[in-house]
């Protein structure tokens, strides 16, 4: 029973793998002290250049540079490789290293040409460690294939690696039945956990909990500092190990590594489970489709949860942007006949009464800032007054118009209790969850295709009044983005995190579709914008 910790690889996600070299010599000097029996200190890449205060390394002689003389105790020191990123040309002889062993990582796609690299770091005297990421990605006639490749190079250690954290405990027994079955008997098997489930831990006792007749290996970190949701905390497993494998880690040090190297860390960018990360588990797909889908900030969850749903099998654990950014917009683009609603509205409006302007209400922070200028121009002028995905406490409105299905979630408490007064106007992508919409209106037919924002709200509502030939809009709230520090909404639950670039880019894309519809020319804005126009 073997304990690996991979703090200083794994645990490099979250921090771009600057630890700084004091907080790198005391991880591993404590992880040397605490008598782990494995210790992997980063990875070998070649197309980084080396800097003493990370832990990536662009070839072994490097890992000297960083680790040269230290004791290694009784632990045995590894670095990892991800195949394709290190040439065997940048990996020296293991005599002339400080290193013992190496691990190389790889997907299932890549398995034929990973394991001949495995056998060439092999014959350089390596113990070699072969890492199947995405495990879920294999089926049982592919597992077993990949076993064969690896039985006939015998790496010291076949692992399973949980890339996502989709494995329970059934499956991650049947795919160490199979391997138990399929390897050779002097191949260890080990295994390397995410916490996408709140698995990870127990999972990891389910593998040592049956022992098999071979060496078992077990991966974990400090705090469980690692990649998405988070790996096995090692200061837990070690404990465990202790009291029910025989082992005698000295814990007391992984905890002082914790308290003074890693919690720092932890407080400035955290890790762990996270609904993200439950969303991409439950979907069995990769992280990043979710995160893709939550900055839109325009679906629900019900909804998000039906486009990861809608993923194809070979697309879920390789991201893919443009087809994520397809399926989302075919989602979006629910059609529907709106031919009669559009006549039923401009009658609601009545947009054929030229004596009554129109005002239309934003969600930015100059709604109330600037609530004097707004009252008065209301008292002067006595508009139509129609909000924007939001619904304004200081000022009574004749119409809602959404399309943004996370919005409207956040509105719908208060749409059925408080507010059934008010008419509903939705794009055709807005699921009703209640009493129907009063008008549903054709989604795609609004949007600005060129934009970068394609469904720009204000942009989809100045079309849509254009088209039934309205000459002049008056806008309130709609003040554009600044960078994050800055509120852009009176209400903190609509706030987007901007860099200063992103808010600039945000502003000229909204600038760029009032010019190229011709917007510009019917639009007043009654409180103070970005926008320049």
């Amino acid at each position: 029973m073997l304990l690996l910790d991979c703090t200083l690889r794994d645990g490099g996600y979250v921090n771009n793998w600057e630890f700084g070299y004091d907080n790198i010599i005391n991880i591993y000097e404590r992880l040397v002290s605490a008598q782990i029996d494995i210790i992997e200190i980063g990875f070998i890449d070649e197309r980084c250049t080396y800097d003493i205060n990370r832990s990536m390394f662009p070839d072994t002689i490097s890992v000297k540079r960083t680790f040269g003389g230290l004791d290694k105790g009784n632990s045995l020191i590894v670095g990892m490789i991800d195949y394709g990123t290190c040439s065997i040309e940048k990996i020296e002889y293991q005599k002339d290293s400080f290193l013992d062993g190496i691990r190389v990582i790889f997907k299932k796609e890549k398995m034929y040409d990973a394991i001949e690299f495995c056998r060439q770091v092999k014959s350089k005297g390596y113990k070699v460690f072969a890492q199947a990421v995405s495990i879920t990605s294999y089926n049982d006639e592919s597992f077993r294939e990949l076993l064969a490749l690896v039985n006939d190079i015998e790496p010291y250690t076949f692992s399973l690696v949980d890339t996502y954290g989709l494995l329970h405990k059934g499956e991650l027994q049947k795919y160490l039945q199979i391997a138990d079955i399929g390897l050779k008997s002097n191949i260890g098997l080990g295994y390397h956990a995410h916490n996408n489930f709140q698995l990870a831990y127990s999972n990891c006792i389910e593998l040592l909990e049956h022992p098999m007749d071979r060496r078992m290996l077990v991966d974990a970190s400090l705090y469980g500092m690692g990649k998405s949701a988070g790996n096995t905390p090692i200061e837990l497993l070690s404990m465990y190990m202790n009291e029910h494998c025989g082992k005698a880690y000295q814990s007391p040090q992984l905890l002082e590594a914790i308290d003074v190297n890693i919690m720092d860390i932890y407080r400035k960018t955290p890790w762990g489970y996270t609904f993200k990360f439950y969303l991409s588990a439950a979907n069995d797909c990769h992280p990043n489709y979710v995160t893709y889908l939550q900055e839109k900030r325009k679906l629900s969850v019900k909804s998000i949860s039906e486009i990861l749903e809608s993923i194809s099998q070979d697309k879920k654990l390789l991201y893919d942007a443009e087809y994520i950014e397809q399926l989302y917009l075919q989602y979006q683009a629910r059609e529907c006949e709106d031919t009669a609603d559009r006549k039923r509205l401009q009658e609601m409006w009545g947009i054929n009464n030229a004596d009554r302007p129109i005002l239309l209400l934003g969600p930015g922070k100059n709604i109330r800032v600037q609530k004097e200028k707004i009252i008065a121009y209301i008292k002067s002028s006595h508009p139509m007054i129609i909000a924007i995905n939001f619904l304004p406490e200081d000022f009574r409105i004749d119409s809602l118009f959404l399309t943004n299905s996370k919005r409207y979630v956040q509105l719908f408490a208060k749409l059925m209790k408080q507010l059934p007064q008010i008419p509903i106007v939705a794009t055709s992508n807005v699921t009703s969850a209640g009493k129907k919409f009063d008008i549903t209106l054709n989604y795609s037919n609004l949007l600005d295709e060129k934009a970068w924002i394609i469904d720009n709200p204000l942009i989809m509502l100045l079309k849509l009044l254009k088209q039934f030939g309205v000459e002049q809009v008056n806008l309130a709230g709609f003040d554009g983005f600044k960078k994050a520090e800055t509120a852009n909404y009176i209400n903190e639950n609509m706030e987007y995190e901007f860099t200063q670039e992103k808010a600039i880019q945000l502003n000229r894309d909204m600038e760029n579709s009032l010019k190229r519809l011709g917007l510009v020319k019917m639009i007043n804005f009654v409180t103070d914008t970005l926008y320049q126009i």
